[in-house]
């Protein structure tokens, strides 16, 4: 590789102009009651792709609609490319969420179009900046919504699950913005994977991790798969709380707590043997119709998210969950009910790709740093069909999914310099 022209002063002053103008005026349509919300498949998804496209025309790029409708950027006269690089990230988020959240990525590519049209240079390779719907999970339950639907992966179960808010399908939400689901509804990519030599996302650290370190940015070398269970119920019997003694209880509230306990045993005993995993259980509640503090409930809800580096502890947290919940049902005479099990495999990031981003991160002045994603992500599917996938992360202090996400425009910089110059010198 050989090293770009270094950024004047006046060049990234510009890129900082033009980074927090685009964070700052969609943040202000995407307000929540504290961080902001855009809904995947929703009016304000759609305002922030619109927004996106009247930018991008400003600024001379070619902008078009793919048939998921979602939002496609190149320079002048790389449509039509035989072979292209594909930058994406999602623009959706949770609610009651940062502004960075994926949002980051599309902002990177951006940047990386603009960068070498004013510099009147072209890249190695045509590039394709994509800005994406329904990456979170939030809304409707299954997570990577608009690349899924994108290599043909989305599906049928997923495409019944209802929205959280109004009760209607994921397939109701996407048909009502004009997508045609039929080719959705049969398995069939709504793009030309052939054309795609590789995919490059770059997100937003969801830990700690480079703050901890004190650099600004990172390579990825995988991405944590998945077991999710948007809603396991456990069934018991209600009863007065003062009148029913222990050995009579049938108590859902405890069950629960047992099983989550025992996980969390299991959870430590894996770390312990140098495996990968993380357990969350971030919703949890009885029925405020009838619950009281005086009354044994007769049911419980809680999700259920399972990840790890490892097909294999996957399988095995599967396995012993089921084994869990059938003892403490015998134990507690309770009942469990899962829900529809939502997986998505682990992903390993191209070895090529991982090698050449390393590489481009020193040529860019940064001491190359690699580590591994906690996080799913669009690349993630990206690799499992079939596309050379690779992942920049930049720092971002106290975490993601909440409105104190804390990215710094001049981190964002550095991380989108190792993008730059990978897609610039890499053939």
């Amino acid at each position: 590789m050989t090293a770009l022209r270094k950024p004047t002063l006046d060049d990234r002053a510009e890129e900082l102009r033009i980074a927090g103008f685009l964070f700052g005026k969609i943040a202000g349509f995407s307000p929540d009651v504290e961080g902001v919300s855009r809904p995947a498949f929703s009016d304000i998804e759609t305002r922030t792709l619109s927004f996106l496209e009247d930018f991008a025309r400003r600024e001379g790029l070619e902008v078009w609609y793919d048939t998921g409708l979602n939002a496609n950027f190149c320079l002048p006269g790389d449509r039509d490319a035989e072979r292209y690089t594909l930058i994406g990230s999602h623009v959706d988020s949770v609610p009651f969420g940062g502004n960075f959240d994926g949002l980051a990525g599309v902002v990177a590519g951006m940047l990386c179009l603009l960068r070498a049209k004013r510099r009147g240079t072209r890249f190695s390779t045509p590039v394709h900046v994509l800005a994406m719907r329904g990456e979170e999970s939030a809304w409707f339950g299954p997570c990577y919504i608009g690349s899924k639907a994108l290599t043909g992966t989305l599906a049928a179960s997923e495409l019944k699950a209802c929205h959280k808010g109004d009760g209607r399908t994921l397939d109701a939400h996407m048909g009502a913005l004009g997508i045609d689901m039929e080719p959705v509804r049969a398995g069939r990519p709504l793009m030309d994977l052939s054309r795609v030599s590789a995919y490059l996302e770059l997100h937003i650290e969801q830990g700690p991790l480079l703050v901890g370190k004190g650099i600004p940015a990172a390579v990825v070398s995988g991405i944590r798969g998945n077991i999710r269970y948007r809603s396991v119920r456990c069934l018991g019997e209600a009863g007065h709380s003062g009148a029913v003694p222990r050995a009579f209880r049938r108590d859902p509230v405890l069950a629960m707590a047992d099983l989550l306990v025992r996980l969390d045993e299991s959870w430590a005993t894996i770390l312990a043997k140098g495996d990968d995993l993380v357990l969350t259980s971030g919703i949890v509640g009885t029925d405020p119709k009838m619950h009281a503090m005086t009354r044994i409930p007769d049911q419980i809800s809680f999700s259920l998210d399972l990840r790890s580096q490892s097909a294999r502890v996957l399988d095995e947290m599967r396995e012993l969950l089921e084994t869990e919940m059938a003892q403490i049902e015998r134990d507690r005479k309770v009942r469990f009910e899962l829900d529809e099990e939502l997986r998505v495999e682990p992903a390993l990031c191209d070895p090529a790709l991982v090698s050449g981003l390393s590489a481009a991160m020193r040529e860019a002045g940064q001491e190359p740093f690699v580590m591994a994603s906690g996080g799913g992500h669009d690349a993630a599917v990206f690799s499992a069909a079939g596309v050379p996938a690779g992942m920049v992360f930049v720092r971002n202090r106290n975490g993601s999914h909440n409105p104190q996400e804390a990215m710094e425009l001049p981190d964002l910089l550095s991380a989108t310099d190792i993008l730059h110059q990978y897609l610039t010198d890499t053939p």
